[in-house]
């Protein structure tokens, strides 16, 4: 998830979508992983699947899901929360 994540933020969206794949893969029912995987998706234009990934990291932990949204991380600086909303918006998010 963190090199996802590390990823995103460089906006090397293709990466981070391959990264957040392998880090599913390895641990399904981790929510945070869908979070970046949903954002990148969403970066690259790819809406149903950022979609679908946006509903599974929703579905895992919503509340999870609206404390690392909503909220604002003690480690993420506000450019960087608007760019991961950004993507999160991008794959259907109406927040």
């Amino acid at each position: 998830m963190h090199v996802a994540s590390a990823l995103y933020f460089s906006r090397n969206y293709e990466a981070a979508v391959e990264a957040a794949r392998q880090a599913i893969r390895a641990c399904p029912d981790f929510p945070l992983t869908y979070r970046w995987f949903a954002a990148a998706l969403g970066q690259t234009g790819r809406a149903d699947k950022a979609k679908e990934a946006l509903e599974n990291a929703i579905a895992i932990a919503p509340s999870s899901f609206e404390m690392y949204v909503r909220g604002l991380a003690p480690w993420m600086c506000p450019g960087d929360r608007a760019h991961i909303l950004e993507g999160l918006r991008k794959a259907g998010w109406q927040g």
